[in-house]
């Protein structure tokens, strides 16, 4: 497998051969292609912390319609809460282990060790009957992130260096019962993305020079809508749908060892489409205490393949359009939850990640691939569940990535030994 970035490597290094540092930035940035830092499917996070989420591999999402995590997770399952206002606050901890193993190094540089950049992920629900047809909900979750950090020695660090990227959303939403069997609901997610990169730059003779872009945020909106459908007393139909939406992040460039001037005014926008996802499953009750979940999503990643890059100084600006070649995603789960008594029970869950990049189009600053998800939790609650705690955990194991890209006249070229991604979180309701 060899890349087909040497085109717009080239044009890096003769931009800055031209003394253009800004526009070599941009082609440096181009040839570094497709974004970042993630989790499965895209870099959405699916589990919200509950034991209902994290500890089905978010089988359970969509029939939910017993946690105020509904919130985000269902909006029509809001009104299946009960009366009394209940509370949920979660921590998770975020834990990728990739250790990459390079076969190709044409620069020279080492494995980059543990690329894994811990994330903590906090979140809190609160959910409210209005009246006996109408309830409403509101919360706070990480539903963006991830990181990687392979060192200013690593051998594809004209790919990248280190890699950020965070989102926090509020969500607000309601649910109304409309017949006895249908419910429905509707919300809008506010989220805040952040997000920072360094990359080496390649001299020549001189020493690597490095480009940071830092500080980029901005804030969109996602709207949610969902059905929940009781086919009978104990199977229920899920479905929601969650709208695009743009992030237009606005930040600056930094410098470093760079041998060309560069100018006083650098700002920096970074453009791209968050998609659209359409979720569907199934609730199964037997009656004895056990539930079983079915589950399955399409993202539609392809969207987000055409980036803008807008470089504004006290000169001109740059304007570079960015292709990322990326595919639609789908994923299918599988869940069970069971009461070992009146307060306490265990989850379990698995799900299917498919990749949204070919193997020919990868590289080394979002490695991602298709992915296995398996998932446990545990909690002790009242008897009526108006108070309690859970503890769950996922671990997430992708394939092994393989990589080869020539990035700035610099070909690498390997796979990931290690490529995993731990969740575990800690829930309380109230």
């Amino acid at each position: 497998m060899t890349s087909d970035r040497s085109g717009e490597t080239r044009t890096a290094r003769r931009a800055l051969a031209r003394g253009g540092i800004l526009t070599a930035t941009a082609a440096i940035f181009l040839a570094a292609a497709p974004l970042r830092v993630a989790e499965a499917g895209g870099f959405y996070i699916n589990s919200v912390g509950s034991p209902g989420s994290l500890g089905t591999a978010a089988s359970a999402n969509v029939t939910n319609n017993w946690g105020p995590d509904a919130t985000w997770a269902n909006p029509a399952g809001l009104t299946g809460t009960g009366k009394d206002p209940i509370m949920t606050a979660s921590g998770q901890l975020l834990v990728p282990l990739g250790q990459f193993d390079p076969s190709v190094a044409e620069a020279g540089g080492d494995d980059g060790g543990d690329a894994g950049d811990p994330a903590l992920i906090p979140s809190f629900f609160y959910a409210q009957r209005l009246n006996e047809d109408w309830a409403f909900g509101f919360g706070v979750s990480g539903l963006q992130g991830g990181g990687v950090d392979y060192g200013e020695n690593f051998a594809g660090r004209y790919g990248a260096i280190d890699v950020t990227l965070k989102g926090l959303a509020a969500t607000w939403s309601v649910g109304h019962q409309l017949t006895d069997k249908l419910s429905w609901g509707i919300g809008a997610s506010v989220v805040q993305t952040v997000f920072e990169e360094t990359i080496a730059v390649n001299q020549g003779d001189a020493p690597d020079g490095r480009v940071a872009l830092r500080d980029l945020d901005d804030v969109g909106v996602q709207g949610i809508f969902g059905l929940q459908y009781d086919l009978t007393d104990r199977l229920t139909l899920g479905a929601t749908y969650r709208s695009e939406f743009d992030a237009n992040l606005e930040g600056n460039i930094k410098f470093r060892n760079i041998v060309l001037p560069v100018p006083n005014r650098r700002n920096l926008e970074l453009d791209w489409t968050n998609p659209q996802w359409v979720e569907a499953g199934l609730r199964f009750k037997t009656g004895r205490g056990h539930t079983f979940f079915l589950s399955g999503n399409w993202q539609e990643w392809s969207e987000f393949s055409q980036n803008q890059l807008t470089i504004d100084t006290n000169r001109n600006n740059i304007v570079t359009t960015l292709d990322r070649d990326w595919d639609d995603t789908w994923s299918v789960g599988i869940g069970y939850a069971t009461k070992t008594n009146a307060t306490e029970g265990w989850a379990f869950g698995a799900r299917y990640e498919s990749s949204p990049v070919d193997d020919d189009k990868r590289t080394i600053d979002l490695p991602l691939d298709a992915s296995w998800q398996f998932s446990t939790s545990y909690g002790r609650f009242k008897p009526d569940a108006s108070s309690g705690w859970s503890v769950g955990a996922t671990l997430a194991v992708f394939d092994d990535a393989e990589v080869d890209q020539t990035a700035q006249g610099a070909r690498f070229a390997g796979k990931f030994d290690t490529n995993y991604v731990l969740f575990l979180g800690l829930n309380f309701r109230f």
